[in-house]
Parts: C-alpha cells; structure tokens; sequence
C-alpha cells in the first residue's frame, strides 16, 4: 500500500502544483482553496508512505512525480516551451526514479 500512496501522493502534487498556478499568488479564491486541499492530501499520502518506505526514496519519488507531472502539464495544458534538453531533463529525472525504486527494499 505504501507504493500506492506515494505514487497518488505523487500525482497529486502535480494538481496542487498547477492549482497554485491558476491562483495567480494566491489572489484568486477556488484555485488556492484547491491548492490547499490538494497539498494537504499530498502531505498526508506521502506520511503514510513514509511509514514504511524509507525517507530518501519516499521523497525522491514524490518530488520526481511532481516535477516531471508538472513539466508534462506545462507543456500540454499551458503551452510551456518543449525543448531537447527540457525532454532530455525529464527522462533524467525518470530514470532517476526507476533506479531509486529498483533500489528499495519495502
């Protein structure tokens, strides 16, 4: 179950992520309110994770989730710029993440 958590944990950093985006800093109601919830929930997933999982692979693979989600929501529903290097950067990050799961034990 700590797997499942973490990896919903994961995901949902990246809704908190984008909904922090659409607040504009916090100036615009229902985003930031959805920010809030979703930050909490993934907070909460990743305690439970960590319960099991040890610290250095449990966050690892919470921040990579998140960074890599974000990269790929960027690009698709914000129309960031998609680059060489920013794919290259994020399939860095992805192998990063398989090695570190390939490497823990739970």
């Amino acid at each position: 179950m700590a797997w499942i958590f973490l990896i919903i944990a994961g995901c949902l950093e990246v809704v908190w992520a984008f909904l922090m985006k659409q607040s504009h800093g916090f100036t615009r109601l229902w985003p930031s309110v959805g920010t809030l919830a979703f930050m909490g929930a993934s907070f909460g997933l990743l305690s439970l994770s960590m319960k099991t999982l040890p610290l250095g692979t449990a966050y690892t693979i919470w921040t990579g989730i998140g960074a890599v989600g974000a990269f790929v929501i960027g690009v698709a529903v914000l129309g960031e710029q998609l680059s060489l290097l920013r794919v290259v950067a994020a399939l860095m990050i992805v192998g990063g993440l398989i090695l570190m799961k390939l490497s823990s034990t739970p």
